[in-house]
C-alpha cells in the first residue's frame, strides 16, 4: 500500500506539472525530454550496482511495444488533451484507466478471477473520482477532442498495464533496469516523432523548464521503477488502481500548495476513493485446509 500510495503522489502531481511544461514546450518535445530524463537517471543507478541492459531482440521488442503504449502514445495524448481540457477533467477521465485494466485482462486473458470484492472496490474508485471532480459542470470539455485524447490515453495505459504484466515483469530483470530499458526505448519513439510535432522552438521559461525535469526524474524515472514493482508483486489490475489516487493527491496538493478550496463532495469522494482502493487491494481469506482423520 506504502509503494502505491508513492506512486500515487509522483504521478497525481503530473497533471500540474504537464500544464506548466506547456508554457515552454509542445506535446512532444515533453515527452521525449521526460523520457530521457528518467533513463538519464535509472540508467547510471542501475550500472553502478553491476546490472546489465537487457540482451536478446525478443526482449527488446517488447520493451519497444511497451514503451509505445505506456509511454510514447499517452503522455504525448495528454499533452495534446491538456492544452484544451482542464487538468481536474484530465484527472476524473484517467481514473477509467483499471477499468481499461480490467476489460483488456479479461479478454487477452491473463486475468479473468474479477472477485466480487474487487469488482465493487473498482466501482467504487470511479464513483469517489467523479464525486471529487464532479464533471456534469465540465461536460462540454469531456465531450471534446481534448476529451477523447485524454480517454484514449487511459485505454492505452490500460493496454500498457496488461502487456508490461504479461511480456516484461518476471522475466528476472531488476525494476530498475526494466524502467530504465523501457523510458529509453520510449525517448527513441519521440525522436520518430519529432518532426511531426516536435521542431518549433521552445520558450524557456523558467517554471516551464523547472516543471518538465520533475516530470522527467521523479514522474517519470523514479515513478516506473515503483510501476514494474507493483506490477510484478501484486499484478496489472491492482497496480492500475493508483490512478483512482491521483484525484485525492491532486486535491490535497491544490488545497495545500495554492489554496483552493476543498468541497463536502471533495472529501466524500476522497472517503470512497479510499474505501474502494481497500477493497481492490483486500486479499481473500485463505480456505482452510480439510481436517484429516485420526487414526
Amino acid at each position: 500500500m506504502l509503494r502505491l500510495a508513492c506512486l500515487a503522489l509522483l504521478w497525481g502531481s503530473s497533471f500540474l506539472w504537464i500544464k506548466f511544461s506547456l508554457r515552454g514546450f509542445s506535446p512532444v518535445q515533453i515527452v521525449l525530454i521526460r523520457l530521457t530524463l528518467g533513463a538519464l537517471v535509472l540508467a547510471p543507478i542501475a550500472l553502478a550496482r553491476g546490472m546489465r541492459f537487457p540482451t536478446g531482440a525478443k526482449v527488446w521488442g517488447h520493451l519497444f511495444a511497451a514503451a509505445l503504449v505506456a509511454n510514447a502514445i499517452p503522455y504525448t495524448l495528454f499533452g495534446i488533451g491538456e492544452k484544451t481540457v482542464d487538468s481536474n477533467v484530465a484527472g476524473v477521465i484517467n481514473a477509467t484507466t483499471p477499468l481499461w485494466t480490467v476489460l483488456i485482462a479479461f479478454l487477452a486473458g491473463t486475468d479473468r478471477k474479477v472477485s466480487a470484492w474487487r469488482g465493487l472496490g473498482l466501482a467504487l474508485g470511479f464513483a469517489g473520482t467523479v464525486l471529487i471532480f464532479s464533471p456534469w459542470e465540465s461536460a462540454n470539455e469531456i465531450a471534446s477532442w481534448g476529451g477523447l485524447a485524454v480517454l484514449a490515453a487511459s485505454a492505452s495505459y490500460g493496454v500498457s498495464y496488461v502487456y508490461m504484466g504479461k511480456f516484461l515483469s518476471g522475466r528476472g530483470i531488476p525494476p530498475i533496469m526494466l524502467s530504465a530499458s523501457q523510458l529509453a526505448a520510449g525517448a527513441v519513439w519521440m525522436l520518430l516523432a519529432l518532426p511531426f510535432g516536435g521542431l518549433a522552438a521552445p520558450h524557456w521559461r523558467f517554471d516551464a523548464l523547472v516543471a518538465v525535469m520533475i516530470l522527467g526524474v521523479f514522474g517519470t524515472g523514479i515513478a516506473y521503477v515503483l510501476n514494474y514493482r507493483l506490477i510484478g508483486d501484486e499484478g496489472p489490475t491492482i497496480a492500475s488502481t493508483n490512478t483512482y489516487l491521483l484525484p485525492v493527491v491532486a486535491v490535497v496538493l491544490g488545497a495545500l500548495v495554492v489554496s483552493e478550496p476543498v468541497t463536502v463532495s471533495m472529501i466524500a469522494g476522497m472517503l470512497v476513493v479510499l474505501a474502494g482502493v481497500f477493497l481492490v487491494q483486500r486479499k481473500p481469506a485463505a480456505k482452510p485446509e480439510p481436517a484429516t482423520a485420526k487414526t
